[in-house]
């Protein structure tokens, strides 16, 4: 008959902490990843974030200019943003 070895116990500790770090770094990419997509898709949750955490809408102009090369995104929303303002006057 053959017999069980238990398992030491730092061992089963390690599995369950890298299936935990997994599991954490996936939602953390997920959220991340909702994040830019609705900043890359909604120019009103770019305003909101203008107003309220302008330090990761300057990051995330600042990645799609070194990625892209571009600036068209940051000038197209800063002339709506002023048409808006003006309208409002």
């Amino acid at each position: 008959m053959l017999q069980k070895k238990a398992r030491p116990g730092y061992i089963q500790f390690i599995k369950t902490s890298a299936k935990t770090l997994i599991v954490v770094e996936a939602l953390l990419f997920a959220f991340s990843y909702a994040g830019w997509y609705r900043l890359n898709t909604n120019r009103e949750f770019r305003y909101y974030v203008k107003k309220n955490y302008p330090s990761i809408l300057e990051a995330y102009y600042q990645l799609g200019e070194t990625l892209g090369g571009d600036k068209s995104i940051r000038t197209y929303d800063e002339n709506i943003w002023q048409q808006e303002q003006q309208a409002k006057k």
